[in-house]
């Protein structure tokens, strides 16, 4: 095995998905979880999640392994305005596999940039992931 670091390509399939997911018109919040296919050392999808909070999005991350989330939310600023903000949130809880981790950590940034993405947030345990959590972030965005 060796020690340099995989960076995995993302499937076009999946890069079709979130393409479309950045246009949708949904007015609840969405989410798309991906996960690394190690085989075929690419980034794929796992799962769809409609209408989900970021505790029952929480619920749904494994605790021990990293995923990758797109996550279009329904933000109300303190003016009233409500946007839908795609945010891009890496799980990466403490425990997981060095191997593991590193691929994900690897394939980060080119999931990103493809995505097009710029609301980009880390957690290291997937208690984290709550809406006032989430609040804080997107409050420097403004």
């Amino acid at each position: 095995m060796s020690d340099s670091l995989v960076v995995c390509d993302v499937d076009p399939e999946l890069l079709e998905k979130l393409k479309k997911f950045r246009f949708q018109k949904e007015t609840n919040n969405t989410a798309i979880m991906m996960k690394v296919d190690k085989d075929r050392q690419l980034v794929v999808l796992e799962e769809e999640f409609q209408d989900v909070s970021p505790e029952q999005l929480r619920n749904e991350l494994p605790e021990r392994q990293p995923r990758f989330v797109v996550y279009s939310y329904k933000y109300v600023h303190s003016d009233g305005r409500i946007s839908y903000p795609l945010c891009f949130i890496f799980s990466s809880p403490a425990g997981c596999k060095p191997e593991q981790q590193m691929m994900y950590a690897g394939s980060k940034n080119r999931l990103v940039q493809a995505a097009e993405l710029t609301k980009v947030f880390e957690i290291r345990s997937t208690e984290e992931l709550t809406e006032q959590w989430l609040k804080e972030r997107l409050a420097f965005f403004r």
